[in-house]
C-alpha cells in the first residue's frame, strides 16, 4: 500500500514566528523561502502542515 505524497513549498519566513512554528518548519525539513520537500501524507505530517499552513504552499502528488 503506497501512501499519498505531498509537495510542500515554503513561501513565508519563519523569522519572528513563535518557537513552535519555527520548530515545525525545521521538522518538515524547511529552512528557507522557496525550499521544496516531498513527504508522505501521514496524519503527523498533515498536522504539522496545518500548524504552519500560512507559510506553505501544498500540492498533492497522488
Amino acid at each position: 500500500m503506497s501512501e499519498k505524497k505531498i509537495r510542500i513549498t515554503q513561501v513565508g519566513s519563519g523569522f519572528g514566528r513563535k518557537p513552535g512554528q519555527q520548530a515545525t518548519l525545521v521538522g518538515l525539513g524547511l529552512n528557507k523561502i522557496g525550499k521544496i520537500v516531498e513527504r508522505d501524507a501521514t496524519p503527523e505530517v498533515l498536522g504539522m502542515v496545518n500548524k504552519v499552513k500560512h507559510l506553505l504552499k501544498v500540492e498533492e502528488l497522488g
